[in-house]
């Protein structure tokens, strides 16, 4: 390609500024602004045709645009103030005047070396952002976006959503993990006017849950806008979750700051829930990390204080314990749970079981190691023959579990990281 000749083809298009027609040839000669290409090609073709070198007062093609990319750039920087981001980009929704100049343009040279109004606008105006802000441009994962809107000359923000993971412990039966709306009401806690006899006008089924203690924590810390709690999996309302916790990401949407103390936020959740609920272990991670979390399948052990209707035997009890360990067991989803849970049978496997006999056989207290997913009260009771082999079955009694705890979710936050980062 003669640049030369296909320069002088655009200029007699009409009068266009520098960024423009250097736009043109954007793909060659690394190094050089746009600009800076479109002005050598401008003073080459006055010099070599010994004519004047004037500046172009005006652009047909970008409508003058880019005489204001300072203007931007200062109304851009004025809307991230009182923002706390380390990566920004800036993107441009250009007016469709100038699409349409542009695609005039492909029709007069070649497109294969041009670049694109907005890519173009979009580098300098976030060239110059960056000289008033302490963060840098950030292509994959910004904390903030500034859209130029050319077509309403205004400046939109988009604030990326924060995510801290960690783990928590329930330390108190009757805490829900999330905020629990009731069914009948839709948490307006009234119908038709009355309160609502399932909740007592309350819109929740269960008044307490790890959401409420930790997401005003965090929505505090980063001055953010709505928090959205993800747990790797779930506990009953009635059981506890003990030993070093079970992992969650917390996603504060719209955040003011995200470099918070995550001290004080656990030290403020133990402090508010009573020591009801501990969280430890807060790092600030990507947003990959919820997936890994949500889907993380991981074994979980358990003890459960197990009440039998009639008295069984060390040896019975025996038996049915090294019967379910190693066991395949098929669960079809529980009647507790009907309501918010496919109707499907699942199958999920034992990996250890034991127990010790109390009250003189009338009760034991039962240890398992299982795979995620399994649900351990249908594993002791049967759940009516929904859930086989059970501990009920196996004894020929009926059985029920009258306290559970999680004592382990075996998921390592530190592999959990590293998956997501590695896209695995």
């Amino acid at each position: 390609m003669d640049v030369l000749e296909e320069a002088r083809r655009v200029l007699e298009e009409g009068e266009i500024c520098d960024h423009c027609l250097g736009r043109r040839f954007a793909k060659l000669s690394f190094g050089l602004g746009n600009d800076e290409r479109g002005r050598s090609l401008r003073t080459t073709i006055a010099l070599e045709d010994d004519e004047d070198y004037t500046e172009p007062e005006s652009c047909w093609v970008c409508d003058d645009a880019f005489t204001d990319v300072d203007s931007w750039a200062e109304r851009v920087v004025s809307r991230l103030e009182g923002y706390e981001f380390s990566g920004y980009l800036v993107g441009t929704r250009p007016q469709p005047l100038v699409e349409e100049n542009e695609r005039l343009l492909d029709e007069v040279t070649p497109a294969e070396y041009a670049e694109e109004f907005k890519s173009e606008f979009n580098r300098e105006v976030g060239r110059r952002v960056g000289e008033s802000v302490d963060a840098d441009v950030e292509l994959e994962r910004p904390d903030v976006v500034a859209l130029c809107d050319l077509t309403r000359d205004a400046v939109e923000l988009q604030v990326n959503p924060v995510f801290y993971l960690g783990r928590y412990r329930k330390l108190e039966r009757g805490v829900a993990q999330t905020e629990w709306q009731c069914y009948d009401c839709g948490g307006a806690g009234s119908v038709e006017g009355s309160d609502c006899e399932t909740c007592g006008g309350s819109g929740c089924v269960v008044d307490d849950s790890v959401e409420e203690y930790v997401a005003p924590a965090f929505l505090d810390a980063t001055d953010g806008g709505e928090a959205v709690f993800h747990g790797a999996g779930r506990e009953d309302v009635d059981a506890r979750m003990l030993g070093s916790g079970r992992p969650f990401v917390l996603e504060v949407k719209h955040p003011r700051r995200r470099d918070v103390d995550l001290e004080a936020i656990e030290q403020r959740i133990a402090e508010e829930s009573d020591g009801a609920v501990e969280v430890e272990d807060l790092q600030r991670v990507e947003g990959d990390v919820v997936e890994r979390v949500k889907e993380g399948d991981a074994d979980k052990r358990y003890r459960a204080e197990v009440d039998f209707s009639e008295a069984v035997s060390e040896e019975e009890l025996e038996e049915a314990v090294d019967a379910l360990s190693e066991a395949t067991v098929e669960q079809r989803t529980p009647e507790r749970v009907e309501r918010r849970r496919a109707d499907r049978v699942r199958k999920r496997r034992v990996h250890e079981a034991d127990g010790e006999l109390q009250d003189g056989g009338e009760a034991a207290a039962v240890e398992l190691r299982t795979e995620g997913g399994l649900y351990v009260k249908e594993l002791i009771s049967g759940d009516g023959g929904r859930s086989t082999p059970s501990l009920a079955g196996l004894l020929d009694v009926e059985a029920e579990v009258e306290a559970l705890d999680v004592l382990e979710v075996e998921l390592s936050l530190e592999e959990v990281v590293e998956e997501a980062s590695n896209g695995s």
